[in-house]
């Protein structure tokens, strides 16, 4: 049997499968034609899926545009998790506390097939801000958040992620793994944001009782005119914060530390 053939199949929850999963990256919605043209089904296919999702939850149907949206179902559905739930209860007031004392925002990110799940996002008070949305997946080889968490995963774990997920054409084994290294040497990583430019990223991983990352809490860090919270400062705040969160889900400190001083540049 080829290993790509699955052992056991269930067409019908697979159709209703994807059609969830192709929703989910249509932010204005789709129409039934479009849906099914899409998964090459026949649009009498889909018809009964689309009827049992929405009687669901899972799907609205907008009578304006004749379009299918997701509904905030399957976010809610994940958010009712142990691991979610107790790491965005305990994050949250931790968070609210940071983003008001820094003036930035701060994201919460979990691992998730191999991707990086935004689970929390706290806005400061300032009038410009760099935000990223709930529910939003970011490739975890480009992402700050995930290579904080992959630094502090055993290497079983990393090693079977390496292998499910090539890197990019621009990035080795090699590299990646010194800058693994690296980041476990100092506790945390600060770099230029692989996705935005101007954006800095502070990324601290939440460590559990095992010593492994279970979440990060990222600052992208924007440079305003004005502000009156340093770089530096802003650092400082958001390891020290990163460092109680994970001191109250029972993990141990690591790293070298605070250091004295960051710099931007």
């Amino acid at each position: 049997m080829d290993e790509k053939t699955p052992k056991y199949t269930a067409p019908a929850l697979e159709k209703g499968l994807d059609i969830l999963e192709h929703l989910s990256r249509a932010d204005g919605g789709l129409a039934q034609a479009e849906i099914a043209r899409a998964l090459g089904r026949s649009v009498s296919e889909i018809f009964r899926m689309l009827v049992v999702l929405q009687e669901r939850g899972y799907i609205a149907f907008d009578t304006g545009s004749d379009r299918y949206v997701l509904t905030t179902l399957m976010f809610e559905i994940a958010h009712r998790t142990p691991l979610i739930r107790r790491l965005t209860t305990v994050a949250a007031p931790l968070m609210r506390d940071l983003a008001q004392r820094i003036n930035q925002s701060v994201h919460l990110a979990v691992l998730a097939e191999d991707s990086v799940l935004i689970v929390g996002q706290v806005d400061p008070p300032a009038r410009h801000i760099m935000t990223v949305r709930l529910g939003t997946r970011v490739d975890v080889w480009r992402a700050s958040s995930g290579r904080v968490m992959m630094a502090f995963q055993p290497e079983d774990a990393l090693s079977a992620m390496l292998a499910r997920a090539p890197l990019p054409p621009d990035m080795s084994e090699a590299k990646l793994r010194a800058d693994l290294a690296e980041i476990r040497r100092l506790g945390h990583e600060i770099v230029d944001s692989f996705v935005v430019k101007g954006v800095v990223n502070i990324s601290t991983p939440i460590i559990d009782h095992t010593g492994h990352a279970i979440a990060a809490l990222t600052v992208p860090h924007i440079e305003r005119f004005g502000d009156k919270v340093s770089f530096s400062d802003c650092c400082v705040a958001a390891i020290d914060g990163a460092a109680r969160l994970t001191h109250s889900l029972g993990g141990g400190v690591v790293g070298d530390g605070l250091p004295e001083s960051f710099s931007r540049n």
